[in-house]
């Protein structure tokens, strides 16, 4: 027993106390009180006031226990508290303690991070504070220097300080400066003194402003080289400086841009004038100079600047090393590493110039603090932030989620013991609960089935009405094969219909399979061709391989097993833009004691040559493949044959997360999959279920943004080869008729992909056809070349075809140089039209005759007649249209269609169009609208319902609202009537086109304002006659 159950148990166990003291209470009171235990009035009056105003308090205890446990009962123990009260009680007392948790967690955080920033405000200030007072130390003592200066080398002559003794002064006096690195001093000399002043000194005047522009290097530094002054009215040079700086002698501070301004404004002043930060000579540090006029002892205090500027007599400087100064002064403090500090020159405070220190991302905490070195011109500041993150204020964490988890257990402790007392309520209502929801879930089947039905007979009507239209046509062979290919669609489609009827059957165990002879290469052809037009429009190479082992008939049920590989199918030519669709059927027995078969489809060598899920990892999980089972859970009688069929696709994938519920009925990978690419999820379910009936299995391995294999057994009976129905079937096989026509003949493939070559090489031989394969145009042309078999026809992979356009045309030209009586016929194998043009204008090369894939054995046996001139090419006329009777039936009217289904649209336009009409499409509800907004010239309109962004419904009511305003407009004069071509009362006939057949759709029709109703799937005179009941008068105002 858990902690919450021993709390929630012990609750339980006090209440029930607590329920028997108040009942033992109030039962010995009453007692007491009913059998005299209260005094009479006689002996009572005995005891005074006071002892009688204790007896009325003691009657009236049973009577309040007795209410305290009426209330208890009434408002605590009663089911209705639970579900009003308590669990607004419940949720109020956990959201109100979150939130004062939470608010707990951000007041002790804030007080951690406010407790941060005045360590770190305190911490910078400091050290501002001592950079500050160092700074100043040391400017004061400079600024005595230059007293010194004026009273002993200018005051005195001869002077009492020469270079020896100001190197010496300095460096002795140097701890009193404790920010600087050197000191200098630079006399004025008027240009007219120059020459004088330099034979005195020895040495000449140089020039500073060059070294500022070409910095040297300590070794690479020669004085005598350097340049003289230009011509000025007076010079700086440096006569004294401390051994630290001596290189600066001789240099002319008024000829360096930094020391001239800096120079200039000193002795303007009369203060410390300090430069912008700049990289100094000969160390090419970065640093800073502070420098101070010396003046004529008899300056006055109070001197105007011009008479600062008569009286100087020179000009001392110290200079100070920012980075090390800065450093040394870090160095002592214990906690240098706690912080980070910058040094920044902000006079311009857009581009301030850093001093000290480098730019590191931090947690955002930062604090300025001001720094003033005496130059009112000059700011400067140091700007301070913690080296490390800040901690995890675990403190606070601890401490809310303390209190959050006592809070939950308390309130978890009230809970447990409400709803322990309410448990046999609750118990019935969860059984009330699950009947609903199996109520629900049956009318959740029925509406599934409405959905499916619906979506189903959408393209059943363009199955069928493209039947309709093509057997109005006179027919060749071509034209043959496409009315086998709709008529197979259409009865695929029927079944698909009879499938949803089978999943009721398949959960109810009512479910049986035919036993019937068929052809299972033909069923396959038929499936191709079911899926042909779809994979051409995406450009994704289809094709299906069925192994030489596999017997040409079989006895099972032909409808059931088309049912799962159209099912497989269908979702991968779903999910699939890209790469193949590759079908393939081998014997059990076949596939376990040949490698070749399973290594055929790795990444390299695959049908388009996109990587592909290893399909042998679909079918790891089968039984029948597993050690133990392998000789017991396939029979090996004669009779029985096992196959295995893979369908392999270079789709999107599988997620990993929906994998499990791949099989799982009415569930798809995600919530958009059905109302992007529609379906109903129940493909795979049934499939499943079908593939056990047929005692086999299923499995599949999918990788994401690679594609996905299904692979399933199926167990079959090998049909007698002397049946009748055999015989009957082989005469009615267009492929077994049209192999005689190709009998003797040897066909090339040429194609680089092994499996791909293999896949062509298995269709051609069915038409009786020798196949030889080359990988690559040479190759082919060597083959022919050789004479050593007669090559009748060349069939090349688009894909070799397109590599090399100039190898293409040498192909062709050496073809027209064979010396042989009949040329081979060139074919190009490709899976669009479109790209095969586009090709060939590109190459230039003559035109191949073309082969649409999906390669299949009537529409290959027809192109190759054709081509090549054999066989019965049937009547090439095309189809006449329907006669003038028929034709004048519309004749004028202008009808529109709106379905967003590009097939109906088709087979509608091409129903009307028979009788005459002029017929616009339209492929949404909002231009519909936008092409019925009065003036329009349409007689009337066939409108689909379900349509995405705005149906059929909709689109309907808009138009209506729009009819009635600009009717009403007209009607009251606000328009004229001529701007709507004279029609006093706009509505033009809207039909509802719908696979709906349910009652409620009617209605809804009429509801939203249509006028007619027509199903689908619908027929050429079912549109006529829905729509000639509007058009008996030409004019649309009274329609």
């Amino acid at each position: 027993m858990s902690l919450f159950n021993v709390f929630g148990f012990g609750l339980k166990v006090g209440h029930l106390l607590w329920m028997l003291c108040c009942w033992i209470v109030s039962v010995i009171s009453m007692n007491w009180y009913l059998n005299g235990g209260i005094m009479d009035t006689k002996s009572s009056s005995l005891l005074g006031d006071g002892a009688n105003m204790c007896l009325k308090l003691w009657e009236k205890i049973p009577l309040n226990i007795t209410k305290i446990r009426h209330h208890y009962y009434q408002y605590i123990g009663s089911k209705r508290v639970q579900k009003t009260w308590w669990k607004r009680l419940l949720v109020s007392w956990v959201v109100g303690w979150t939130i004062a948790c939470f608010w707990i967690f951000w007041y002790m955080s804030s007080v951690a991070a406010e407790k941060r920033k005045e360590t770190l405000t305190s911490m910078c200030d400091e050290r501002a504070r001592m950079l500050q007072d160092q700074f100043n130390v040391s400017m004061n003592h400079i600024q005595a220097m230059s007293i010194l200066i004026s009273t002993f080398h200018h005051a005195k002559y001869p002077s009492a300080i020469d270079q020896r003794t100001f190197a010496r002064y300095t460096e002795r006096t140097a701890f009193e400066r404790p920010l600087t690195s050197g000191v200098a001093y630079a006399v004025r000399v008027l240009h007219s003194e120059k020459e004088q002043f330099e034979k005195q000194q020895g040495w000449t005047i140089k020039r500073m402003d060059t070294l500022e522009h070409n910095q040297v290097h300590k070794n690479d530094y020669t004085p005598e080289l350097l340049e003289p002054p230009p011509i000025q009215e007076e010079y700086a040079p440096v006569i004294f400086a401390q051994d630290t700086v001596a290189h600066v002698i001789s240099f002319d501070m008024l000829s360096g841009k930094e020391d001239r301004d800096n120079v200039l404004r000193a002795r303007e002043s009369g203060k410390g004038v300090l430069t912008a930060p700049f990289r100094l000579l000969k160390t090419n540090r970065l640093g800073v100079i502070l420098t101070f006029a010396v003046y004529k002892r008899d300056l006055p205090s109070n001197a105007t600047p011009n008479e600062r500027i008569q009286a100087t007599d020179g000009y001392l400087g110290g200079i100070f090393h920012i980075e090390s100064l800065v450093e040394k002064l870090l160095q002592q403090l214990a906690s240098k590493q706690t912080i980070l500090v910058n040094v920044y020159d902000t006079t311009n405070h857009s581009e301030p110039i850093s001093m000290y220190g480098s730019n590191v991302s931090d947690d955002g905490l930062r604090h300025i603090s001001t720094l003033n070195f005496g130059d009112p011109l000059r700011k400067h500041e140091m700007h301070c932030r913690f080296k490390h993150k800040p901690p995890w204020p675990w403190l606070a964490i601890t401490t809310s989620i303390g209190i959050l988890v006592i809070v939950l257990l308390v309130g978890h402790i009230f809970h447990a013991t409400v709803n322990r007392i309410a448990k046999v309520e609750d118990d019935f209502h969860k059984m009330s609960d699950l009947k609903k929801q199996a109520e629900a879930a049956d009318v959740a089947k029925s509406q599934f089935l409405a959905t499916v039905s619906h979506e189903i007979r959408t393209p059943m009507n363009g199955v069928l009405g493209m039947l309709h239209m093509l057997m109005d046509t006179d027919l060749d062979v071509t034209q043959q094969d496409y009315v086998r290919t709709a008529q197979g669609s259409g009865k695929a489609l029927v079944s698909l219909i009879n499938e949803v009827l089978d999943q009721a059957k398949i959960e109810s165990g009512k479910l049986e399979l035919e036993a019937v002879r068929f052809d299972l290469r033909a069923i396959l052809d038929d499936v191709l061709s079911l899926f042909s037009g779809k994979s051409q429009e995406k450009g994704v190479e289809l094709g299906v391989y069925i192994s030489d082992q596999v017997p040409e008939m079989l006895i099972g049920d032909p409808g059931r097993f088309r049912q799962i590989i159209t099912n497989l199918m269908g979702n991968s030519i779903k999910f699939t833009e890209k790469g193949h669709i590759f079908v393939t059927v081998h014997l059990v027995e076949e596939l376990i004691d040949s490698i070749d078969v399973e290594t055929e489809s790795s990444s390299k060598n695959t049908l388009s040559g996109f990587p592909v899920a290893d399909k042998r990892c679909s079918w790891e999980g089968f039984r029948g493949f597993s050690e133990e089972g392998s000789a017991s859970s396939f029979s090996s009688s004669s009779d029985v044959i096992n196959l295995i069929v893979s369908v392999e696709d270079t789709g999107v994938g599988i997620p990993l997360e929906a994998q499990s519920r791949v099989f799982t009925p009415f569930m798809q990978v995600g919530p958009s999959i059905s109302r992007t690419h529609g379906g109903t999820g129940i493909g795979l379910s049934i499939s499943k279920c079908l593939v056990g009936l047929m005692r086999g299995e299923i499995g599949f391995v999918s990788i994401p943004k690679v594609g996905s294999t299904f692979t399933f057994t199926a167990v079959f009976a090998k049909a007698r080869c002397d049946s009748n129905e055999f015989k009957i079937q082989q005469i009615n096989s267009q492929a077994n008729a049209a192999s005689s026509d190709f009998h003797g003949m040897t066909a090339l493939v040429v194609d680089h992909r092994p499996v791909r070559a293999k896949m062509s090489r298995y269709h051609i031989q069915r038409l009786g056809i020798r196949v030889e394969v080359a990988s690559e145009l040479h190759q082919a042309l060597s083959c022919i070349s050789s004479g050593n078999t007669t090559i009748n026809m060349v069939l090349v992979e688009q894909e070799v075809w397109d590599n090399d356009s100039c190898c293409s045309a040498i192909f062709i030209d050496n073809l027209k140089k064979l010396e042989c009586p009949v040329p081979p016929k060139l074919f190009l194998l490709a899976n669009s039209i479109s790209s095969c043009r586009t090709s060939f204008v590109n190459s230039g090369v003559c035109t191949p005759s073309i082969i649409m894939k999906p390669l299949r054995a009537s529409m290959l046996a027809a192109s190759l007649q054709r081509a090549m001139g054999i066989g019965n090419k049937g009547n090439t006329r095309n189809g006449e249209l329907p006669s003038l009777s028929l034709r004048n039936l519309l004749l004028g009217r202008k009808i529109l269609i709106v379905d967003d289904n590009k097939v109906n649209l088709i087979v509608a336009a091409g129903a009307l169009k028979k009788y005459g009409a002029t017929v616009k499409s339209a492929d949404s509800g909002k231009e519909a609208i936008s092409l019925l907004t009065p003036p329009h010239s349409f007689d009337a309109c066939f409108m689909d319902i379900q349509m995405p962004e705005m149906d059929g419904f909709e689109a309907t009511r808009r138009i209506r609202d729009i009819e009635r305003n600009v009717s009403n407009s007209i009607q009251h004069g606000e328009v004229s009537a001529e701007d709507y071509d004279n029609i006093l009362s706009w509505h033009v006939p809207i039909l509802a086109m719908t696979a709906d057949v349910i009652q409620a759709t009617h209605e809804e029709c009429t509801r939203c304002g249509m006028d007619g109703y027509v199903s689908k799937p619908f027929e050429a005179e079912q549109l006529y006659r829905e729509v000639s009941r509007f058009l008996q008068s030409p004019a649309k105002g009274t329609l």
